[in-house]
């Protein structure tokens, strides 16, 4: 049975979505975090980098939520929640899928962090810069979901467990970078996202704190 080591308010909530999407059974190690926002130092037992969320499968332990999301579909998916490679979309689904960690939330956490840490940032060169890029950013992804309920190939895939996360629990981590009171396609797609009953129960399992924009 697959161990998933969920620090509370984290990304692991991707793989619980994941695993509940699949039906697998899974034992559940929540983890709280220490004054609300950092890792606790019992994480390194678990892995050397003491980061969340990280499984234990058999003699196997891995992390980083992208990998171990692969990971569950290649051993455990059968073919579900993927875009084959001879399939229609195939290079757009890893696209969004890569694009989650490499670009979204690196530029989100890149505006937040200088927020949080730069007394005066808006007297600062360059801070309109990442909140423009930070603006365009949402304006390509609204865009790009024009006429859709999923990124791509009209279902549910893992491009979308891995696009959901910026758009909801992370705004808890940013308040005042992300607003989507402009951009309604994205708040269309993060609301039927989070009606679908195997998120509902992967929240209620991890008792995570939903918030929604």
């Amino acid at each position: 049975m697959i161990t998933l080591y969920h620090l509370r308010r984290s990304r692991s909530e991707r793989i619980a979505w994941l695993l509940e999407e699949l039906g697998i059974d899974y034992h559940l190690e929540c983890i709280d975090r220490v004054d609300g926002r950092y890792a606790p130092q019992s994480l390194k037992n678990v892995h050397p980098l003491g980061r969340a969320p990280a499984i234990r499968d058999g003699d196997l332990v891995l992390a980083e939520s992208g990998a171990i999301v692969d990971y569950i579909l290649a051993r455990y998916g059968n073919g579900r929640f993927r875009i084959h490679y001879q399939e229609t979309g195939f290079a757009e689904y890893l696209y969004w899928f890569h694009y989650a960690e490499a670009s979204l939330m690196l530029q989100l956490l890149r505006e937040s962090s200088l927020v949080r840490i730069v007394p005066d940032v808006d007297r600062h060169a360059g801070m309109d810069k990442v909140r423009l890029t930070t603006r365009e950013h949402l304006e390509f992804i609204d865009s790009s979901l024009t006429g859709k309920s999923f990124f791509v190939g009209g279902r549910l895939t893992a491009a979308d467990i891995m696009m959901l996360f910026p758009f909801t629990t992370l705004l808890e981590f940013l308040p005042g970078t992300l607003n989507l009171a402009a951009y309604p396609k994205i708040q269309a797609y993060v609301a039927g996202l989070c009606s679908r009953p195997a998120y509902c129960r992967a929240l209620e399992r991890i008792d995570a704190l939903r918030i929604l924009p």
